[in-house]
């Protein structure tokens, strides 16, 4: 496979100005459907904005494989998901046909149900990696969104307190040092350097129930 283009000067804009900057990236792209990705670290604040982007959002995380089969440290390597589905369904989404997209349960960890996307004029593709080569082929503009690891975690504590995730407070702290943040960092010198765009999102704002 040859090596990615990478962007040496991206557009770098802050939380607050980001859809904005995003739309009109993606509107010299000059195609009838636009597929954006949001990339980043856990609790970097992807899923907020894809869906302050557009309605038609995909998420990574709906790929990810049944917890129960996979041991904790190997839960988010991108191998063991199913991108090749994802980049399957992004390229159909891209063409006009809708799709029918897995239904992940951050309770249950595991697939529960599917559920019918539509295409629109512009396609999110938002998750820990979504630059992942299969999925990356699919990506018209590439989003990288970034904010400390204090801050992070503490949108994800707050997820935790408000029962939004199935973990609780003890076993998700442990995950996010010890598998999330070690995981993507693996990932993330390549994936900032595919970047069109750098989102920097460094202030704590609880999310919304």
């Amino acid at each position: 496979m040859p090596s990615p283009v990478t962007n040496p000067s991206p557009l770098r804009v802050e939380m607050e100005d980001a859809v904005d900057a995003i739309r009109k990236f993606a509107a010299g792209r000059c195609s009838a459907r636009t597929v954006v990705g949001i990339t980043g670290p856990v609790g970097a604040g992807k899923s907020h904005l894809a869906a302050a982007l557009a309605r038609c959002v995909i998420s990574t995380d709906s790929y990810l494989p049944d917890y129960e089969h996979i041991p904790e440290a190997q839960r988010d390597l991108p191998e063991l998901a199913h991108y090749h589905a994802l980049g399957e369904d992004l390229r159909h989404l891209k063409q006009g046909t809708a799709r029918e997209i897995p239904v992940w349960s951050f309770q249950t960890h595991r697939r529960e149900s599917v559920q019918l996307i539509s295409p629109e004029s512009l396609i999110v593709c938002e998750g820990i990696q979504a630059f992942y080569p299969p999925v990356r082929a699919s990506l018209d503009v590439c989003v990288f969104v970034e904010a400390p690891a204090d801050v992070r975690w503490s949108r994800w504590e707050h997820l935790e307190i408000t029962g939004v995730r199935g973990w609780g407070v003890e076993v998700a702290h442990r995950f996010f040092h010890t598998v999330a943040d070690p995981t993507f960092e693996r990932f993330a010198p390549e994936y900032r350097a595919l970047a069109d765009v750098v989102v920097t999102n460094d202030r704590y704002k609880p999310r919304r129930q």
